[in-house]
């Protein structure tokens, strides 16, 4: 078995959609980037990729190509998974820390979760999202942006 750690960061402005695992999350501000800005699904690729030793995001859908702009973080994590299983990889489970002040997300995670299971190939169970605030310290405190940890684990295909 594998482990993969990942983080990502992204600035918000308002009048974006802010986008969080695969679900849009009301707000009245949202994350800038050159995807959809997913802060919540760039860190599990990083984790995924990292597990596998595959590089990073950056280096499979790099924000300097048209190809990926404003696309779906959905399609890239399920390129992802792509990408272990031919390694002979699959997802055993995922970690998930998301570090904003507003909004609240606890009504949003078992959604993001029934969301991002079958793109990883595993069950709800294995799909762990947790956030806190950053106690008004920081960028994150401040409201200029949110940020993410995830670790995930591998396991060899069967």
């Amino acid at each position: 078995m594998r482990i993969g750690f990942g983080f990502d960061v992204h600035q918000l402005r308002e009048g974006n959609d802010f986008w969080l695992g695969g679900i849009k999350v009301e707000h009245p501000s949202g994350a800038v980037g050159h995807s959809d800005a997913d802060v919540l699904i760039h860190a599990i690729c990083d984790a995924l990729l990292g597990a596998a030793a595959l590089g990073d995001i950056g280096k499979h859908f790099p924000d300097t190509s048209e190809k990926y702009r404003n696309i779906d973080s959905k399609i890239l994590l399920a390129k992802v998974v792509r990408l272990l299983h031919e390694k002979k990889y699959r997802v055993g489970n995922v970690d998930v820390s998301l570090c904003l002040e507003k909004p609240k997300i606890a009504p949003y995670i078992e959604r993001m979760k029934e969301t991002l299971a079958p793109i990883l190939k595993i069950s709800t169970g294995d799909v762990s999202i947790k956030a806190t605030t950053n106690e008004k310290m920081g960028f994150v405190g401040r409201e200029e942006g949110v940020a993410c940890y995830a670790v995930a684990l591998l396991l060899p295909h069967e």
